[in-house]
């Protein structure tokens, strides 16, 4: 069974509705809610909608619950390529990723947030499909110390998964910078299992990091019985912590990683990573060391860049005792 509704999310300036579709497999619960393209140049997600509508459609196995699927969250912002939409549609809350649950009466994200939390809200697990860039490491992030979550997002399949303190035990870069109305936090906050897997590669459709989703999602309906058998994920997963304070460029001018600077290593503290230099007088402006142990989870492509800008993100071993690598 199968249903796509035309949904009204909010209304622009002239009065043109901002609309989306709402798709519908199956009935009864369990029920999963799937959202994509949040950011409107992270457009994956969307495209792993799709490709999981067509072998549900083309398959012959009947879901033993409901998913619920949303394969643009933010119209505005994909009909921009952006990641925020213009100040002249929301000065206030440019990105929708900060204003969750919503609020039926406030400005246009926030009523786009309030009117698909309707639905979200109804879960019993949510996936917030996200897209990072080509100096990514595909990933998951789950909220740490929710097991429920993190269990989910081990189920979703991506080699690596974050664990992320939210909150008052977050970071002070946290409430700096909004992360309490992120959608996974809104949801749960109020008790919903809730992932944002990060399929790497802005603005590009790409089949490997498509793939990865595509397997997620039916990881996750698997997990929860919403279709036979068990997810199939890696043999080795290793969950980290996500590390906020990354390696920032010092001084503005031209990036070079150090040699074997790669994706996916195990890097010590201390340890070279690349250079910033003068390009007019060739001096060497910066030594770039990775300031943790962790796992190289980013790094900038970039040549040119500023002072402040980021350059690496080194993802921390979790504290011992707390949540332990998942290497079954």
């Amino acid at each position: 069974m199968h249903t796509a509704e035309r949904l009204t999310l909010a209304r622009l300036p002239s009065g043109s509705p901002v609309e989306t579709t709402v798709h519908t497999y199956g009935t009864g619960d369990p029920t999963v809610y799937v959202q994509a393209a949040q950011h409107g140049h992270e457009v994956n997600g969307a495209e792993v909608l799709r490709r999981v509508h067509h072998a549900l459609l083309d398959g012959e196995a009947d879901l033993n619950g409901t998913l619920v699927a949303v394969p643009v969250a933010d119209p505005i912002s994909f009909d921009h390529v952006s990641y925020t939409t213009p100040p002249e549609i929301d000065a206030k809350n440019p990105n929708m990723n900060r204003v969750w649950p919503g609020d039926p009466d406030g400005t246009i994200h926030q009523r786009i947030a309030a009117r698909l939390w309707s639905y979200a809200s109804a879960a019993d697990a949510v996936v917030d499909l996200h897209t990072g860039s080509p100096e990514m490491l595909t990933h998951t992030v789950y909220r740490r110390g929710d097991d429920a979550s993190r269990a989910l997002g081990l189920a979703f399949g991506t080699e690596v998964c974050l664990a992320e303190f939210a909150g008052e035990d977050a970071e002070s870069e946290w409430s700096d910078r909004g992360f309490d109305g992120k959608f996974r936090v809104a949801a749960s906050d109020e008790g919903i299992p809730a992932i944002t897997p990060e399929l790497a590669h802005n603005k590009q459709l790409v089949d490997d990091a498509i793939e990865t989703g595509v397997d997620g999602v039916f990881n996750v309906l698997r997990y929860l019985d919403l279709l036979p058998g068990d997810p199939d994920t890696p043999a080795r997963q290793r969950t980290v912590r996500n590390h906020l304070g990354r390696v920032t460029a010092t001084a503005s001018g031209l990036f070079r990683p150090a040699p074997g600077t790669e994706l996916g290593r195990e890097v010590e503290a201390g340890e070279l990573l690349g250079h910033v230099t003068d390009p007019t007088s060739y001096d060497r402006l910066q030594r770039v060391e990775a300031t943790h142990d962790g796992l190289l989870y980013s790094i900038t492509r970039n040549a040119t860049v500023s002072t402040g800008q980021k350059l690496v993100g080194v993802a921390l071993p979790l504290d011992d005792g707390d949540e332990d690598d998942a290497d079954e």
